[in-house]
């Protein structure tokens, strides 16, 4: 399959969030079209072993857009996804992660995948009934 090019001058969204005080922002470039294209992940960790793991999230996540993946199946295999930094966000539509993966690929599906933000609803409307 042939790799889907992104133009040179391109729209963004840039989104700022801090999990149990580790701070990212996500950044997602779009194609014409408004589909997201590429994605970055920043974290103030110098050198860290997790701005790594990020850094190679963002680069394997943009490859697979650019191939034809849809949005849609990496959020639903990278949703949920738990390990450190897990815990409470600042964004207080999504105030819980079990992790930053799981932070990112579920903000990412309310973002731009139809019929996400419905199911996430529930689900937290739900967890909220357990309690």
């Amino acid at each position: 399959m042939e790799r889907r090019k992104l133009p040179n001058t391109r729209n963004s969204i840039v989104h700022k969030v801090a999990i149990n005080g580790h701070k990212f922002y996500i950044i997602v470039g779009l194609f014409e079209d408004g589909t997201p294209g590429e994605l970055f992940i920043i974290t103030a960790k110098e050198g860290s072993t997790i701005r790594g793991l990020l850094d190679t999230v963002g680069i394997l996540t943009s490859m697979a857009l650019q191939s034809g993946v849809e949005l849609e199946t990496l959020v639903r295999k990278l949703k949920g996804t738990m390990f450190e930094p897990m815990g409470f966000c600042t964004n207080k539509e999504q105030q819980n992660a079990s992790s930053c993966i799981d932070y990112i690929f579920t903000w990412l599906g309310r973002q731009f995948c139809e019929g996400f933000e419905e199911e996430y609803q529930k689900l937290v409307n739900m967890q909220t009934e357990k309690k």
